[in-house]
């Protein structure tokens, strides 16, 4: 297994400070009135490029040319955020990117990589992305950054938590979406570090469940199609070898609903007054789900992943309204 430790994310803080926010915790008092419980977030929605991935991106490249590695490309594959994030990483340092990405990637995040000055390579699918990534890092000096299976990834995705918990104290759970499993590895060992009484806990789309079934199983499970989640975030095939160890060491996982997915959108976005991707939201029903088995009350810390939400995303996620179903932790929807 390959070890990260905290020292490894107190590095990647000192390197990547110059290069990212330190992002604000939001509280929600009508929230936490409805549940009785304390609920703060980590609004990565306000990170340069709109979400966590620019921490992890700008500490691989640092960390590489900190080690005299400066490479003279670099690729890598995503289905939007980290494509943003490496992209404006190599635009900070100067070095040249080429990001593949699959056809169904939002426009806004496709946009906003382009406008950073990476070029831009469209694929089928997902599959063809990783296997066209893999093939041009082969190449004489091109370094591919990936979006979650690298130790400086993981790393630089875990200042997040790390900047939470010197901040915040006395939090009993930790919540995180799971795409790759990036966030939540970082998270967990900044946790395991300076709270470790606080139980982390991560959650995934039902449609998008690779994780979930790796975890069942105790072995890499590799969906067959891109799954079709609105969670774009959490729309990997399967998650790392190295962030699979990490994984397996949550104290708890959730599979979420699609309709559940979108209502704490839409809530998430009302009560913060912030924009909310879905995939930032997968871990509110696991919140409701977790909250509603405690006795005493709690004090939970959210990680918002990101804020980056296309026209035709949008559209889907307000094509119904849900503003009228009062959260609630003895409802039985949501």
């Amino acid at each position: 297994m390959v070890s990260i430790t905290i020292e490894d994310i107190k590095a990647a803080k000192n390197r990547i400070h110059k290069f990212v926010n330190k992002t604000p915790i939001l509280f929600s008092n009508k929230l936490s009135e409805w549940f009785g419980h304390d609920i703060f977030f980590k609004a990565e929605c306000f990170q340069k490029i709109g979400a966590f991935k620019s921490r992890g991106a700008c500490n691989t490249l640092a960390w590489l040319i900190e080690n005299n590695e400066r490479p003279e490309l670099v690729v890598s594959n995503s289905s939007g955020n980290h494509a943003q994030a490496v992209a404006y990483a190599t635009s900070q340092f100067g070095v040249p990117a080429t990001i593949y990405m699959p056809e169904s990637v939002s426009r806004v995040k496709a946009q906003a990589t382009k406008s950073y000055g990476a070029k831009t390579i469209f694929c089928k699918n997902r599959a063809i992305v990783d296997k066209e990534t893999e093939l041009a890092s082969q190449e004489e000096g091109t370094y591919w950054i990936p979006p979650f299976n690298h130790p400086q990834v993981i790393a630089g995705q875990g200042t997040a938590a790390f900047e939470s918990l010197n901040e915040l104290h006395d939090i009993d759970a930790i919540f995180a979406p799971c795409g790759g499993g990036g966030l939540l590895s970082g998270s967990l060992i900044a946790t395991r570090a300076l709270s470790p009484k606080s139980v982390i806990i991560g959650a995934e789309p039902k449609e998008a469940n690779d994780a979930a079934i790796s975890l069942r199983k105790n072995s890499i499970h590799t969906l067959s199609a891109t799954p079709d989640t609105i969670a774009d975030g959490a729309r990997t095939l399967s998650v790392g070898d190295i962030t699979f160890e990490y994984l397996k060491q949550l104290d708890d996982f959730y599979e979420i609903e699609e309709d559940d997915i979108i209502y704490w959108t839409q809530w998430l976005s009302h009560l913060l007054k912030v924009r909310v991707e879905p995939t930032s939201a997968i871990p509110m029903s696991a919140v409701k789900k977790w909250l509603s088995k405690q006795k005493t009350k709690k004090r939970v810390l959210v990680i918002i992943s990101g804020g980056n939400v296309d026209k035709a995303t949008m559209n889907k996620i307000w094509s119904k309204d849900y503003l009228s179903e009062i959260p609630s932790l003895i409802s039985q929807t949501k």
